[in-house]
């Protein structure tokens, strides 16, 4: 796998750099988003603290600061208020994916659907996106709103498009692409965008940012899908595995079947139809993994969007932040959290 293990160490740091350069901003916007979601339900209330309190990077809001803070930026209040939306629509859709997937676990704690059931935990999800959508509002930015609001449609569009293709072993490469451009880089590209969107940048940065977002969420959601057939322990709060148990086809499995033989792809296929695979199927499937180096292969293709994304932020000085932004795109390949 080449450098990539190597790397993890930097990775790592790479996005603690992030998040210490822009803590007291960070600390402001989740601040904001307790405010925000105070309720007099007491039930939201609780749904919507257990699920913002179960860990996270908060990566796509640290993505908004600090876009904002590369093109200049200044104040302290909008970039606070949109960083958050983001944030929103990203927990949101979280909630969400949780009740599709039938998870019990996120970021090694239980989910709100596990423990409050799939209709509440449905509309505590439309409850964050619908205050969402008020502080975009009172924000003013129609170009924002208008970025922000389609984006929100476009995270729907991946959901249902992989629905769609669940279970489908002879899934293309480029269905795969666009489902997680949709539900993943979608968000990662919003947020960048934004940022630059927030200090009056001229379309040139904003498309540069938007690249930047794109092929960083790309990157980050392919490597994410490698470790669900290669880490060693559990990561992300993930089980080994839980998208091959939930019938998602995803870059690895893409990959054998390209490769397989007739006998190999037919296995592939009888499998991914099942209403549910075993332990045996997994250990089966792992062993066509290793023999043809399908996450090897898959975080090639990983890094092939780093390079793109590093590659986007070419047109900006040299400066800190410019420095913090082209660093985390290894932390989106090489991550070990």
């Amino acid at each position: 796998m080449g450098s990539v293990v190597p790397l993890k160490k930097s990775a790592n740091s790479a996005y603690l750099e992030l998040k210490n350069h822009l803590s007291k901003k960070l600390q402001k916007v989740e601040g904001l988003i307790e405010q925000k979601l105070k309720s007099e339900v007491n039930l939201i209330k609780k749904m919507s603290n257990h699920h913002l309190n179960s860990g996270g990077k908060r990566l796509r809001a640290l993505l908004t600061l600090e876009a904002a803070k590369l093109t200049g930026y200044r104040e302290d209040s909008r970039d606070i208020n949109l960083a958050a939306c983001v944030e929103l629509i990203h927990s949101a859709t979280l909630l969400h994916d949780d009740v599709i997937d039938e998870s019990d676990l996120r970021r090694g704690v239980k989910t709100t659907n596990s423990i409050w059931g799939n209709q509440s935990s449905i509309l505590v999800g439309d409850y964050l996106l619908s205050r969402c959508f008020e502080m975009m509002v009172e924000d003013g930015d129609l170009e924002i709103l208008k970025l922000l609001s389609s984006t929100s449609a476009k995270i729907a569009q991946g959901e249902v498009l992989q629905l769609q293709h669940k279970g489908e072993a002879d899934l293309l490469e480029e269905t795969y692409i666009e489902i997680i451009n949709l539900k993943t880089a979608s968000l990662f590209s919003a947020a960048t965008k934004t940022g630059a969107c927030l200090s009056g940048g001229n379309d040139k940065e904003k498309k540069a940012l938007e690249s930047y977002g794109r092929n960083l969420g790309l990157a980050f959601q392919i490597a994410d899908d490698a470790l669900d057939y290669f880490a060693k322990e559990k990561l992300f709060g993930k089980e080994i595995g839980k998208d091959f148990f939930e019938g998602k086809v995803t870059l690895p499995l893409i990959t054998i079947f390209q490769k397989g033989n007739d006998e190999e792809k037919s296995f592939l296929t009888e499998i991914m139809k099942k209403e549910k695979r075993n332990e045996d199927d997994f250990s089966e499937t792992l062993a066509l993994i290793y023999k043809y180096k399908a996450v090897e292969a898959t975080f090639k293709k990983a890094e092939y969007f780093v390079n793109v994304s590093y590659d986007s932020l070419a047109i900006f000085p040299d400066t800190e932040d410019k420095k913090i932004l082209q660093n985390l795109t290894s932390f989106s390949l090489c991550r070990s959290y």
